[in-house]
């Protein structure tokens, strides 16, 4: 199993804005991540993650998507075939039969699956943006990973998205 960390994130490691707003997040980031999370067919998110995402109009798209949100409480679930882990190694025992595994935040469940090491790459789609005070793309965890660039492409002119390989 690949396990992939895919976020949208400002130009200074923002994932949303401190009052989750991510309304700033392209149509064409969008259309990327929900690809990559429909190939794979599966995703993690944390609680408040998972609570934001299945408010949002888009995500009609992920119907299908089989949704693990790790919380050491409980979440209201709004399909049958969505799912409550307590860790990240719990989640990706849950998932154990995809192939690739999509992990998808927030900032202290990044960090999370980090600092347990148990990330092989990470997708990075930067917004042409600055956020003074938000979410950052890790947070709550100490810990320190090498990465090794292995792609980079454009989403639209003014959007980049970068490739890592996490080393182990």
């Amino acid at each position: 199993m690949k396990v992939i960390l895919y976020m949208a994130m400002s130009v200074n490691g923002m994932i949303a804005k401190s009052n989750n707003d991510t309304s700033w997040i392209s149509k064409k980031e969008w259309d990327s991540y929900s690809l990559a999370v429909r190939e794979a067919g599966c995703l993690i998110v944390g609680r408040r993650t998972y609570e934001i995402l299945t408010r949002q109009a888009e995500f009609a798209e992920l119907a299908g998507v089989k949704i693990v949100a790790v919380s050491s409480g409980d979440v209201p679930l709004v399909a049958p075939h969505h799912a409550i882990a307590r860790s990240p190694q719990e989640a990706l025992d849950l998932l154990s039969g995809f192939e690739r595994v999509i992990v998808a935040g927030g900032g202290t469940l990044n960090a999370s699956f980090l600092a347990e090491n148990l990330v092989d790459e990470i997708y990075l789609d930067v917004e042409p943006i600055v956020i003074g005070n938000g979410i950052p793309l890790f947070r709550g965890k100490r810990f320190e990973r090498n990465l090794r660039l292995i792609g980079q492409k454009g989403i639209s002119k003014n959007e980049i998205q970068l490739h890592y390989e996490v080393s182990k």
